[in-house]
């Protein structure tokens, strides 16, 4: 997929102020600092799309993207280690459940992970609920070019072990570089693909 064409459309913390019109959407969510902006910014090939920051938690809103004038990029506030107040991540939880449950247009999810590290309780702890709540979703392994070729199959041969105690089948997954657009074409494509079966039927 070849993205022509990417605009920012608006930010809010309800469901009910989502944009109106039926078109596919696809969020993105993950923990603070994971890289969610910069691959955002990557798959539209648009440098300041979506802001980035070096402070974590910079994303406080829904936002909602229109690519292609097709389907809708959805940008979550990060999880973790945001630098807010009790009371906010609570809004923040709050609106993001309800976005998930409520949102009729919501195709699927697109969890990123930060490949450097090891399985994180809080990423465990949101597939679970996703699995629950019947919300597709797929990992998006961040920040690969942080990482040699044997370190990237080894962590995340080990990434998919632990996901064994809580999943009979493992979820789609894609290894990212928003430094050297590593992972573009196939995570579009991914895309383009459901876009293509949804209006097919």
């Amino acid at each position: 997929m070849n993205v022509a064409h990417a605009e920012f459309v608006l930010s809010n913390t309800k469901v009910e102020l989502c944009p109106k019109s039926k078109i596919p959407e696809y969020a993105f969510i993950g923990r603070s600092n994971v890289g969610k902006s910069s691959l955002i910014n990557m798959l539209c090939n648009r440098k300041k799309l979506a802001k980035t920051s070096s402070r974590p938690g910079k994303t406080q809103l829904i936002n909602h993207f229109l690519i292609n004038k097709q389907w809708y990029l959805v940008d979550l506030p990060g999880y973790g280690y945001a630098r807010v107040s009790k009371t906010q991540k609570k809004t923040f939880q709050k609106f993001i459940t309800n976005y998930f449950i409520k949102r009729k247009e919501l195709i699927a999810a697109f969890l990123l992970i930060d490949l450097r590290h090891k399985p994180q309780t809080l990423d465990l702890e949101f597939m679970r609920w996703l699995g629950e709540n019947y919300i597709p979703f797929s990992i998006v392994f961040t920040k690969a070019d942080k990482l040699k070729e044997k370190e990237i199959k080894k962590n995340t041969s080990e990434y998919f072990k632990t996901l064994k105690d809580d999943w009979e089948e493992m979820p789609k997954h894609f290894i990212t570089s928003s430094e050297k657009s590593l992972g573009r074409d196939e995570l579009l494509n991914y895309i383009n693909q459901i876009n293509h079966s949804i209006s097919s039927n």
